[in-house]
């Protein structure tokens, strides 16, 4: 191996372990009190040092960002490979959703990032750009499966509706929990939303269901 493809190998190895870093204290203190200063101590490094791989605590934030997308993404795509029947197709599409937020809980949490004021406000067109392209494929995929779902009955706005149900009840949820109160909903009442929204979802992909 020679020196200049080592130290690629080894300037790699590092942003790994700043991504990590962040990827942790994300679930710990939230976007806020997440700082380019802890991110470099969890390391071992001073911040200046972590400025030599990352501008900014955003360029961190946007990398972990892509990483998620992608991770989304594969997932999506299995799903896509998948012959069921139509509720067991949008129960396995839900089902996907828990295991995220569950096994990868920072690829749930970043999915609300883009939403924060100034989350974008300094980032180069190009990567917005990107971030556009890629977000709006996973998108399509998961439209693509809610049509295949339920045929031709608006199937983006009922992926829409799927993604925006899931998302706002686990927020709604997290901020519960953190003034100190019941988490909730619980697992059950996530199901008993399923069925909620299988119900009218599959109606509307009947013939003659509603419009």
């Amino acid at each position: 191996m020679g020196i200049a493809e080592r130290r690629e190998r080894e300037r790699d190895a590092r942003r790994g372990a700043l991504l990590d870093a962040a990827r942790t204290l994300l679930l710990e203190r939230g976007f806020v009190g997440t700082t380019t200063k802890l991110i470099a101590e969890r390391c071992e490094l001073s911040e200046a040092t972590l400025f030599f791989y990352f501008r900014s605590k955003e360029e961190i934030l946007v990398s972990l960002l892509f990483e998620g997308i992608d991770f989304w993404g594969r997932g999506l795509e299995k799903l896509g490979a998948l012959d069921l029947p139509r509720e067991q197709m949008l129960t396995r599409i839900w089902k996907y959703f828990l295991d995220v937020r569950d096994e990868h809980p920072e690829y749930f949490l970043l999915s609300t990032y883009l939403s924060h004021p100034r989350a974008t406000a300094d980032l180069a067109e190009d990567v917005k750009a990107e971030l556009v392209r890629r977000s709006g494929e996973n998108f399509a995929r998961l439209t693509k499966l809610l049509e295949k779902a339920l045929g031709g009955s608006k199937p983006r706005l009922a992926a829409e509706l799927l993604w925006a149900s899931f998302l706002g009840l686990i927020t709604l949820r997290d901020a519960r929990l953190n003034l100190g109160s019941r988490a909730h909903p619980t697992e059950r009442e996530l199901s008993a939303v399923l069925d909620m929204l299988l119900g009218g979802l599959l109606d509307t992909g009947k013939p003659g269901g509603k419009r």
